[in-house]
């Protein structure tokens, strides 16, 4: 290795450089966060390494610290945040390359400083732009702030996003880099390879699951009309109120151990004889008469009302998966196991 430049040298050759300088005793706090694999890695690389020159050490050294900086920069403030600082400190070239090779080797998510912002934010800053420019964020968003955004907009376009976001299966990097620049600087005045993966089926359904019952019911309704295969490709994907006539009698009552009176009685008063049938039989005699009973004086209830009770039924049904108590199957009628 020696005397061979700095940009000759392998990322493994870097790694085991940096490591090599530090010092055992740092080096080993570093290995408490690798895997074995990683750390049979380096150990490797490190034992083959057998003479490093000061300029080579040196190198390695400027290079992690500007990339941490470069990190620090992009987490703080954004990715032109961060190109701009890297530019006044050590130029346009310099900044460049290192934030290309950051995004390379880091995998930099995009739309970092906007993802930093809350869902009212968010919404207004998307309020005038196009679908495919929403369906592109709302891709790299968290999914609970993502269904917000979604739901505070338009009905039609609610749709025509999902749909977006199902079929976009990659996006030239010009484009997230542009998309991710004016999206940015408008909401700071508001107060990789040739494509990259973003959006498709599975960010849908964490975005549908975390939205509204009548949000999700205008979307999966609209696109049973406008595309009755990604309808139903989604509903296989995720789990809906009607849903619950097809969960075996044992996981109806786990679920129903974890839901209160009054939200049985009102999300029953919405559902089909089916449902109300499924939850009806699982519950004890006692339970059975009190709800009729809850139900025989209630009167007429705003369908809000009755959706939100159904929701927050799926909302334990989903939290009972997610715990490992109950196991959804999907795509098929298969019971649920407890």
């Amino acid at each position: 290795m020696a005397g061979r430049s700095d940009t000759k040298l392998t990322q493994r050759e870097k790694a085991a450089i940096l490591l090599i300088s530090m010092g055992k005793n740092q080096a080993a706090q570093i290995f408490k966060y690798l895997t074995e694999e990683e750390i049979a890695t380096l150990t490797l690389a490190i034992t083959t390494t057998q003479k490093v020159t000061k300029e080579e050490s040196e190198g390695v050294l400027t290079e992690f610290l500007e990339t941490c900086l470069a990190q620090k920069y992009i987490s703080e403030g954004g990715l032109e945040y961060a190109r701009g600082v890297l530019t006044k400190a050590l130029g346009d070239g310099k900044a460049g390359e290192i934030l290309d090779k950051l995004t390379e080797t880091l995998q930099v998510r995009p739309f970092e400083y906007i993802r930093k912002a809350d869902v009212m934010q968010i919404t207004h800053l998307v309020a005038n732009e196009n679908p495919q420019t929403i369906a592109l964020l709302l891709s790299y968003l968290d999914p609970k702030k993502a269904s917000g955004v979604l739901a505070a907009l338009p009905n039609d376009l609610q749709v025509e996003i999902v749909t977006r976001m199902a079929n976009m299966e990659s996006v030239i990097p010009e484009y997230i880099r542009e998309a991710e620049m004016i999206l940015e600087q408008r909401l700071a005045k508001m107060g990789m390879s040739d494509q990259t993966a973003v959006g498709g089926l599975d960010a849908v359904v964490k975005i549908i699951n975390s939205v509204d019952r009548g949000t999700e019911k205008n979307i999966l309704e609209s696109l049973d009309i406008l595309d009755p295969e990604l309808s139903e490709n989604i509903k296989k994907n995720m789990f809906v109120f009607e849903d619950i006539a097809k969960l075996s009698n044992q996981a109806i009552q786990r679920v129903l151990k974890d839901v209160q009176q009054s939200d049985i009685a009102i999300a029953l008063k919405g559902a089909n004889e089916e449902v109300k049938g499924a939850i009806m039989n699982n519950l004890s005699k006692r339970l059975q008469e009190m709800i009729i009973d809850d139900l025989s004086v209630m009167g007429p209830m705003r369908v809000k009302d009755v959706e939100d009770a159904q929701q927050r039924v799926v909302n334990t049904v989903r939290a009972l998966e997610e715990n490992g108590e109950i196991i959804v199957s999907r795509g098929d009628d298969s019971d649920v196991l407890i």
